[in-house]
């Protein structure tokens, strides 16, 4: 530990291993997960219904703790996009275009690591999770081994996020993982080093 900055190792394949194992201990995240796929890839795959949508929308937020204090203000939202063509194209603006909800005439709230949520669940392989663990991990690897020259900002916005993590992954060797396993270490490994201060 150097001052307050942790001594985090370098990841490599071995590591990412080690922290995918762990990931398969923990029983309620593995439940939570499965159970988040099965209702948003085989039950209610699509999202041109409002009741499914909310169903989706108020599943994740209670099982994420996203703080989504109007789930239906949310669903009619991405109701409105008509976001199907677009996740199926893999499209990496809609995530920021879902994130921004207009809660007011004047006023929007930026969900946005919700909206990494909601399209991971329905494409896990190509949409990476935002968390505040995540961002903490990267930009320690930023710091130490300028593996790519974004700015903290810069991870706000999707594009971005999704081509950092796939230089983090480029960067470090990991080119056998997916991104939801570069994901899963990311976010297991900075719950480890940067544990919330209450």
């Amino acid at each position: 530990m150097r001052g307050n900055r942790p001594d985090i190792p370098t990841p490599t394949n071995n590591i990412i291993i080690s922290y995918l194992r762990k990931w398969d201990t923990l029983e309620n995240y593995v439940l939570q997960e499965s159970s988040l796929q099965k209702l948003f890839t085989k039950t209610y795959p699509k999202n041109d219904d409002i009741d499914e949508i909310l169903i989706k929308v108020c599943s994740l937020n209670d099982f994420y703790s996203t703080n989504i204090f109007s789930p239906f203000t949310v669903a009619k939202h991405i109701l409105s996009l008509k976001i199907d063509s677009r996740l199926k194209n893999r499209d990496t603006q809609l995530v920021n275009d879902i994130a921004l909800v207009s809660v007011k005439e004047d006023k929007s709230i930026n969900f946005y690591s919700f909206a990494t949520k909601y399209c991971h669940q329905h494409f896990q392989m190509d949409y990476p999770i935002y968390d505040n663990y995540v961002e903490k991990m990267l930009l320690y690897f930023k710091k130490r081994d300028r593996f790519h020259p974004f700015k903290k900002p810069d991870l706000k916005y999707y594009p971005v996020f999704k081509e950092v993590i796939l230089a983090f992954r480029t960067y470090y060797h990991l080119t056998s993982f997916d991104l939801k396993d570069i994901d899963r270490y990311l976010w297991l490994a900075g719950k480890e080093y940067f544990p919330r201060k209450y």
